[in-house]
């Protein structure tokens, strides 16, 4: 009997980029392309093509820009996150306000980006986010604090969930950005056991990524904004 192989081949990333401007588009695909674990399999031109496209390639991560004809990027993330829950979506705009972070991941944007990234840092950026499945870096999740702290100033009652100690650790690490290795690292324990306390945390707070979690850990008080912005 011939001998089992030792490992099973590493599956590539694929990503629609979808974005209006032909120039941007072309140059985040020829970034892209020059790594073997990514793989480019569609371009959309504005929201409703992203939407169809979406539910036909079943990309592993959308790449998504705001501002798209027909139907704009918070509402065609919307409707993928719908019609498509497996598929990652990562804004990657130019806005950077506090109203438009906080309206993308209300959506179900999983991270948001800056378009003035160096290609280097989004290719960086955009393997954490495929194993991760959150991307936001500090300066945006300040951003998105200040949009959920007056969103809570503004009146949301919602009664904590039940997480336990070490599962409300794990979530304040969440919006930092680190891996599950760092947060294993830093809490002192295997990887195993922090992808089982995350997949309690998605549990008992009915979301399905870590961005999602610490929104709503924050909405309901479980971690305080002001935890996430001095991490």
């Amino acid at each position: 009997m011939p001998p089992k192989q030792a490992a099973t081949k590493q599956k590539k990333i694929t990503v629609l980029i979808a974005d209006d401007q032909t120039l941007f588009r072309e140059g985040i695909k020829d970034v892209l392309e020059d790594e073997k674990d990514l793989s480019v399999i569609g371009e959309a031109v504005d929201g409703l093509e992203a939407v169809a496209k979406a539910k036909k390639l079943k990309p592993s991560v959308i790449l998504m820009d705001i501002k798209l004809p027909k139907m704009d990027g918070i509402s065609a993330t919307r409707q993928i996150r719908a019609e498509c829950p497996d598929t990652n979506i990562l804004i990657l705009s130019s806005y950077e306000d506090e109203a438009h972070v906080l309206e993308a991941i209300s959506a179900g944007a999983n991270g948001y980006l800056s378009k003035m990234l160096p290609a280097v840092e989004l290719i960086r950026a955009l393997k954490t986010f495929a194993n991760e499945g959150v991307m936001i870096p500090q300066g945006v999740m300040g951003k998105l604090l200040e949009g959920l702290r007056s969103k809570a100033l503004s009146g949301t009652d919602s009664a904590p969930t039940a997480l336990t100690k070490t599962e409300i650790k794990v979530l304040a690490s969440l919006g930092t950005g680190l891996s599950n290795k760092e947060i294993a690292a830093a809490l002192d324990c295997s990887v195993k056991t922090i992808k089982n306390h995350l997949n309690s945390i998605f549990q008992k707070l009915n979301v399905s990524n870590r961005t999602e979690a610490v929104v709503k850990g924050i909405e309901m008080g479980l971690i305080t904004a002001e935890e996430q912005a001095a991490s």
